[in-house]
């Protein structure tokens, strides 16, 4: 667990103004897990452009969406995760995943598709499915991202099959 540099603070979701407070940040992104479904008891606190989330989480998996989300946010380029509680284990199949500072990430660029980069991470452009299920619901449609966005993607196919 740590933190993760986004590098990019004019891109993402638009949840708050540049000029908002720092509480109005934090809400925005609480609403933002919230309005997704991410389960857990989680906390958000935001300094300038830098969020830190806490909480219990019940896996892994809810981990590394945490940091997605609030992550690709427009206006945040960096996320500490050190405060957050649990997540060890898949809540699905009860097998270890690779916590979020080993989390393989892959940021869009423009004229990416889901496809084009499950060929360039998988090897195989018809396994675009398992990285958006990986990156959902950060992702309610396969061709919905955009330059800039940071996705999660699997070690390789099988380990998420």
């Amino acid at each position: 667990m740590g933190f993760f540099d986004f590098f990019k603070k004019d891109k993402g979701k638009d949840l708050f103004p540049q000029d908002a407070t720092a509480e109005a940040r934090a809400e925005a992104i609480r609403a933002e897990i919230k309005r997704l479904g991410l389960p857990g008891d989680i906390t958000v606190n935001v300094e300038g452009s830098k969020v830190k989330i806490g909480g219990k989480v019940p896996d892994e998996a809810t981990r590394q969406k945490l940091v997605m989300i609030a992550g690709n946010v427009k206006h945040v380029e960096g996320v500490d995760d050190s405060a957050i509680q649990g997540g060890q284990q898949s809540a699905q199949a009860g097998q270890a995943v690779p916590t979020t500072a080993q989390m393989r990430t892959y940021t869009v660029e423009s004229g990416d598709t889901l496809s084009k980069i499950a060929k360039e991470t998988l090897g195989d452009a018809n396994a675009y499915d398992t990285i958006f299920q990986l990156n959902t619901p950060m992702l309610k449609d396969p061709d919905d991202i955009y330059p800039g966005q940071v996705l999660i993607i699997p070690e390789s196919q099988t380990a998420q099959a």
